[in-house]
């Protein structure tokens, strides 16, 4: 601790006094100021590594310069407030704008050492556990036996610098994955560069992946702009014959070669891509090369669609209202419960991203109190009569035949949905024999037939 050096900002002078002797007995450094334009001054012409802070100055009182420097970005260092006459209030308001304690005059010596010693040894933790917290930070959400399970494979292959291939549907999150691995790797302080498929074109793929030298000017590409981190390569299907080529030689060669470059530099960058569930399909029909999947996917992951773990939908509907009411200012609501079973029981054809969506505009729509499942039910579906749906009827009024008839109406209708009106696809999904399905479907009055992938 004989390095660090302390800024004591106090009106009194018996009071600076007293503290500059003991901490400088201590070991440590110290600078004095009698009101807030010395203290200015002092920040202004050196770093410190703590801030002792009285509240009550002359001039400008403790509270108030320190949500200047908070409000300025400019609070590198702890600050300890130091008050005889503190509230409640105060307290609450100084940790509010970042202060670490609050201690109370007159002065235990023994408390303030100890107050100094934890402030000072709080900055060393915590620019040593960032990259510990970073991961927790994003990690997904989601209890589930399911998600843990993820979370345990992917923490498996952070330890690795093998090639990833993230598979699943829209919106199920793979890029949040992908963020996650890099912030779990020990790249995560290096760079996470993240490229389109689509926005490689067979007259740029060139350069935006190789980069170029043009009369000693040098840019960089994607391969060198993440190097030492991550380059997370989205749509993986998206990419056209010219961005394959240029991937493969890199894969294999380990090395990349700017346009117009001489030199040959090593590929120092892991490589993670995400697809769709029509990877398969692309690589059958030739859009996309088999080969560059085999590099790509030395490990591989499925992230799954929401419908699969909908146990964890109550826990992501109240991780999004804190999320966008801390980052967009919404105002806070609750869902009631009948509203979080409403939404454990939807399908969530778009997935995560559409429960978020879904989030943002009941927060947007600015009502008082918690969401109710009549607001859910207006934003799921609000063009769809009211005698349609499943949940819009109350099945427990109903005869066991007919309830159980909407219901089976209600699950087929919307499972031939996500199988894009492909009968053949849904009878693998629900478990049913095609042509039992076919007879069941005419039936319930289910028109596959008026189902189709338009959007």
């Amino acid at each position: 601790m004989s390095n660090s050096h302390v800024l004591v900002v106090d009106d009194e002078a018996d009071i600076r006094a007293l503290i500059q002797d003991i901490l400088s007995d201590e070991g440590y450094g110290v600078t004095v100021a009698a009101d807030a334009k010395e203290a200015r001054a002092a920040r202004d012409d050196k770093n410190f590594d703590l801030i002792l802070l009285d509240i009550w100055m002359p001039d400008t009182d403790g509270i108030t310069l320190l949500r200047e420097w908070s409000d300025g970005g400019d609070l590198k260092s702890p600050v300890v407030i130091m008050s005889g006459h503190g509230t409640v209030d105060t307290a609450v308001e100084a940790t509010r704008l970042g202060a670490f304690d609050f201690v109370e005059k007159p002065l235990s010596l023994a408390k303030l050492l100890r107050t100094v010693e934890a402030a000072l040894d709080s900055t060393e933790k915590q620019a040593a556990s960032a990259r510990t917290m970073l991961p927790s930070l994003l990690a997904p959400v989601g209890r589930s036996k399911l998600m843990q399970g993820l979370r345990d494979k992917v923490q498996q292959y952070a330890r690795h610098d093998a090639p990833v291939l993230l598979t699943g549907e829209p919106g199920s999150g793979r890029s949040a994955f992908a963020r996650y691995l890099h912030a779990l790797s020990n790249r995560s302080e290096e760079p996470l560069v993240n490229l389109t498929a689509a926005s490689l074109t067979d007259s740029n793929a060139e350069e935006q992946l190789l980069g170029s030298e043009v009369g000693g000017e040098i840019h960089p590409g994607a391969f060198e702009r993440a190097a030492g981190g991550t380059l997370l390569l989205d749509e993986l299907t998206d990419l056209g014959e010219a961005a394959q080529k240029i991937l493969l030689a890199v894969l294999e060669e380990r090395k990349i070669q700017r346009v117009g470059g001489a030199e040959k530099l090593r590929l120092d960058a892991r490589i993670v891509a995400t697809a769709g569930t029509d990877l398969e399909s692309a690589v059958e029909s030739g859009r996309l090369r088999r080969d560059v999947v085999s590099h790509i996917s030395v490990l591989s992951l499925r992230v799954p669609p929401l419908r699969e773990y909908a146990e964890d939908v109550p826990e992501l509907l109240t991780y999004y209202v804190d999320k966008l009411v801390d980052a967009e200012g919404l105002s806070f609501r609750r869902f009631s419960v009948a509203a979080q079973n409403r939404l454990r029981n939807y399908p969530w054809p778009d997935n995560v991203r559409e429960l978020k969506n879904l989030v943002r505009r009941l927060l947007l729509a600015g009502d008082e109190g918690d969401i109710t499942l009549e607001d859910v039910e207006a934003e799921l579906d609000p063009g769809k009569a009211a005698d349609e749906p499943l949940v819009k009827q109350d099945l427990l009024s109903l005869p066991l035949r007919e309830a159980r008839e909407q219901f089976e109406r209600a699950y087929l209708q919307q499972q031939l949905v996500l199988c894009d009106g492909k009968v053949g696809q849904l009878a693998k999904r629900v478990g049913m024999e095609r042509t039992h399905l076919y007879r069941k479907l005419r039936t319930l009055g289910v028109d596959f037939k008026s189902v189709t992938t338009d959007d």
